[in-house]
């Protein structure tokens, strides 16, 4: 049984969590969203419920 290893996200306001297998990778850093890995243009969030990191 495989386990999954949870990464906080390279954004620094974000305050999610993200799998190894699922994180969006730019430049060797890890992210929970293209918005995060981008820096949110044109204002756009991750998504996740309770997370405003692009405010």
């Amino acid at each position: 049984m495989a386990v999954a290893t949870l990464e906080k996200c390279a954004c620094p306001k974000c305050s999610c969590s993200v799998s190894l297998e699922s994180a969006v990778k730019k430049l060797r850093m890890l992210y929970c969203s293209v918005a995060c890995a981008e820096g949110h243009p044109d204002g756009t969030g991750c998504g996740h419920p309770n997370c405003h990191c692009h405010e």
